[in-house]
């Protein structure tokens, strides 16, 4: 199922953890209308602006996944509003900075990413369209847990 020109619903849901583990990751309608919006507000006018694949590493994941991984079951991961993702070749810096300064976003989340490694980490990104904080931080793990920053 295509969410949006260039997304499907197979590539928002996939989860080698939830194969692994054998935990179910099945969005129910609602979380699938989500994640259409997340792909027409968040991650098409990414791909489109940058114009390269956009490779998504986790986006829906149902309550148990998020568990199972030490995430939290109140993630916006549970309802299909989020994506963590890169573009490889490019910044991660550029991206975040890119979408703060130009999408309706809720939360951009620059997770795990130093200033002297570009490519480290990834970008987390989510759009709630009930209402969006526009809220950018940054996650660093510091003495075994993860520390959010304001950017």
């Amino acid at each position: 199922m295509k969410l949006s020109d260039n997304f499907t619903l197979d590539e928002l849901t996939k989860s080698q953890e939830a194969i692994r583990l054998g935990i179910p990751n099945e969005p129910q309608d609602e979380h699938i209308t989500n994640l259409m919006l997340l792909c027409t507000h968040i991650l098409q006018p990414i791909r489109n602006h940058f114009k390269m694949p956009v490779s998504i590493s986790s986006g829906y994941r149902s309550a148990a996944l998020c568990e199972a991984i030490g995430s939290s079951s109140g993630s916006q991961h549970t309802k299909g509003q989020a994506a963590d993702f890169e573009l490889f070749g490019i910044h991660n810096k550029e991206v975040s900075d890119w979408i703060v300064k130009n999408l309706d976003y809720d939360q951009c989340i620059l997770e795990f990413w130093t200033p002297n490694d570009p490519n480290s980490g990834w970008v987390h990104c989510s759009y709630n369209d009930a209402g969006n904080r526009k809220s950018y931080l940054s996650a660093q793990k510091l003495n075994g847990r993860v520390v959010y920053t304001v950017i």
